[in-house]
């Protein structure tokens, strides 16, 4: 029984890639057919690849591994984050800091401020500083928690990444690729899928998209946590790749990114 359903996928999205003049040729064996300018990503594979991507984040996990979710666009930064903590993981939602693999010794200096200027708020310490001190320290803490929070606690470098659009996310899979970690990874048409270890081909510009694969990485921790079968996602398995019907949800789609290309 596979970990999620074709159904689940469709109704996510995930099936939608980007238009066929934005995309990377190395992505064409994972390209079902085109509609309306809209590459349509090939589900049936998705299927197996989220298998392989689940059951390695369950082994590494299960051997006592870390893993850090890793997505600073703003359609993954909520489900990054939730889920990250609801498996207990670690998580860089907001900007990739330079460094935060390759020189973790600088990056753990600035957590060990954080945690003490949490520290000096507890034991009281703010409350006998000058207000304009304080303030200064306050802003402090807030842009270290901002960009070091979902990392705070992680003891030394992660046993293997998870992220949404490597492509956006270069400097971390780079970063990871030096030091040898292990990369997992929603793989959109647009990407270059020799830089990833465990591609999840799907679309990582929906919100839905992105919070169903993300929710299936974090399952994956608990069960290599737990030992215990998670529940599975979705419906049980759809007999064949029904010829897509969704048309309309394609001109969405093709109206949506094309406002994102507007933007970025």
């Amino acid at each position: 029984m596979s970990i999620v359903t074709m159904k689940a996928l469709l109704e996510a999205g995930v099936h939608f890639g980007h238009q066929t003049r934005r995309w990377n040729p190395k992505m064409a064996e994972y390209i079902f057919t085109e509609r309306n300018g809209i590459y349509i990503i090939d589900l049936q594979k998705t299927v197996k690849m989220v298998d392989v991507a689940y059951d390695f984040v369950k082994d590494v996990v299960s051997e006592g591994g870390k893993i850090l979710f890793v997505g600073t666009k703003k359609q993954a930064q909520e489900s990054i984050e939730a889920e990250a903590k609801r498996c207990g993981m670690y998580y860089v939602n907001q900007r990739w800091l330079g460094g935060m693999l390759t020189n973790y010794k600088t990056i753990r200096k600035r957590i060990d401020r954080l945690h003490r200027l949490e520290e000096m708020e507890e034991e009281g310490i703010f409350e006998v500083l000058p207000k304009k001190e304080v303030i200064e320290l306050n802003r402090e803490r807030e842009r270290l928690e901002k960009f070091l929070g979902g990392i705070k606690d992680m003891d030394g470098i992660p046993d293997a990444l998870y992220v949404v659009d490597p492509r956006k996310e270069k400097i971390a899979v780079n970063e990871a690729r030096i030091l040898g970690i292990p990369v997992v990874a929603i793989v959109d048409t647009n990407c270059d899928p020799d830089e990833i270890d465990y591609i999840i081909p799907g679309n990582d510009d929906a919100i839905r998209a992105v919070k169903l694969l993300t929710g299936i990485i974090a399952d994956a921790v608990l069960e290599g946590k737990q030992g215990e079968q998670m529940e599975e996602v979705g419906q049980p398995e759809e007999e064949q790749y029904e010829e897509i019907e969704h048309v309309e949800e394609i001109e969405e789609v093709e109206e949506t990114k094309q406002m994102e290309e507007v933007e970025n």
